[in-house]
């Protein structure tokens, strides 16, 4: 048995912060302790915001409930058959998990049995820098060998990684994007064998859980490199299906850096696993995704093939129109991606920063133009606003009233149904 480590964290300014230090009052004492958990101490280790944080306890959720009505906190029941109450203190939230021990692992639905025992809660979790907990006076608790893993930037299984695998299968993708995020130079090599081993279990995990681990992976630090890891595997395809373009994710890491973008899941997606519309449709089934991000992947697909930066300045500026910023500078940077061009290129720099230097216009006519120059109401109408924008879009987007006006009268005279007013 590892003997457990301890180290102190000094001027960690949350730690002894309100509210969190009213929770631990609140919930130590009187033979009970608490501890915050999980990514919270491993990002103070690391220097890092907390992010969210968690705490764990011997007391029981009954206990911890009562605590914190007492204490004038809000306690809502929010996991109470996994011993998790959610603690709200002056409006900030603390989920609060009684010490577990595994009965029965078979993934999310576990059996879990209350305990006090901090030692066989560290090891049911399931990375060693992920099982380090922090008392409310700074010690950092160690258990599994968790500290020396986080200082040598190895994300390491606890225990038998095949065990730790077979009890929740998102684990595989967890080891991936823990080591994207975290990690330094190679895999480690016994958890890499055992995701191997275990990689038809993806099949059975529900699209939403693997669309979340992914999309985490994409913006990760050492995504493009972890991605080619598992591709090595043989594990990439299948979490998406079909073929990864590698290059392209690696090259679209770079652009993004080079342009000052921010890293986009959707967009790496794109990159990563889209070259027609059919690939997009197929991700969207796959992954679960949103509308919105079905709509962003499709838009990639569409036209990407035919963007350059030979294209004339009125051209991008009709594509932008019709597309809106997001989609045009997806769409951009995908065919950026996959030109061969450099980071630095001027070319392709001035026509990904085309949004910032011209604001799409708002096309200036309305229906009562039409209908004041003849067009009834219906398809008439319909089909002359559509002919005017377009007719607006071809002549370069003018913004004087009488080319405005010339435009309407134009295309309002083979669509009118009576004389105008």
């Amino acid at each position: 048995m590892t003997q457990a480590k301890a180290t102190q964290l000094h001027h960690v300014r949350w730690l002894t912060a309100q509210p969190l230090a009213e929770v631990f009052a609140a919930l130590n004492g009187d033979g009970e302790e608490a501890r915050i958990v999980g990514g919270a101490v491993r990002n103070a280790l690391l220097g890092e915001p907390p992010g969210d944080i968690d705490l764990a306890t011997t007391a029981t959720p009954e206990e911890v409930a009562r605590r914190a009505h007492a204490a004038s906190f809000k306690a809502v029941p929010t996991g109470v058959d996994h011993g998790t109450v959610t603690i709200v203190a002056h409006g900030h939230p603390f989920e609060v998990t009684t010490l577990r021990e595994d009965v029965e692992t078979f993934g999310r639905k576990a059996k879990v049995a209350f305990g006090r025992d901090w030692r066989a809660d560290a090891e049911r979790r399931d990375f060693t820098m992920n099982a380090l907990s922090l008392s409310a006076d700074g010690t950092v608790h160690d258990y599994v060998g968790g500290l020396s893993d986080l200082k040598a930037r190895r994300v390491r299984f606890i225990g038998d990684p095949a065990k730790r695998i077979a009890e929740d299968y998102l684990r595989i993708l967890r080891f991936f994007r823990f080591h994207a995020l975290y990690g330094d130079g190679d895999s480690d090599r016994e958890g890499l064998h055992a995701c191997i081993a275990g990689r038809e279990g993806l099949r059975g995990l529900s699209r939403e859980r693997v669309r979340m681990e992914l999309f985490k992976l994409l913006v990760a630090p050492l995504a493009a490199p972890t991605l080619t890891n598992m591709s090595d595997a043989g594990l990439l395809q299948l979490v998406l299906g079909g073929v990864a373009q590698l290059a392209s994710m690696d090259n679209m890491v770079r652009i993004e850096a080079a342009i000052g973008a921010e890293s986009d899941a959707a967009r790496r997606l794109g990159a990563l696993a889209v070259l027609i519309e059919e690939d997009a449709s197929r991700l969207s089934e796959r992954l679960r995704l949103s509308n919105v991000e079905h709509r962003r992947l499709y838009a990639m697909a569409e036209g990407w093939r035919h963007l350059s930066p030979a294209i004339s300045e009125q051209d991008r500026r009709a594509l932008l129109y019709r597309l809106d910023a997001e989609s045009f500078t997806d769409r951009v940077l995908l065919a950026w991606a996959r030109s061969g061009a450099s980071v630095d290129d001027a070319g392709w720099q001035a026509l990904v920063n085309l949004p910032r230097r011209w604001p799409i216009p708002v096309f200036p006519l309305r229906a009562a133009e039409f209908i004041a120059r003849g067009v009834a109401k219906g398809p008439a109408l319909g089909a002359a606003m559509q002919a005017a924008e377009e007719a607006w879009i071809t002549a370069g987007f003018p913004d004087t009233r009488a080319e405005i006006e010339a435009i309407a009268s134009r295309i309002a005279e083979p669509h009118r149904s009576r004389p105008p007013s």
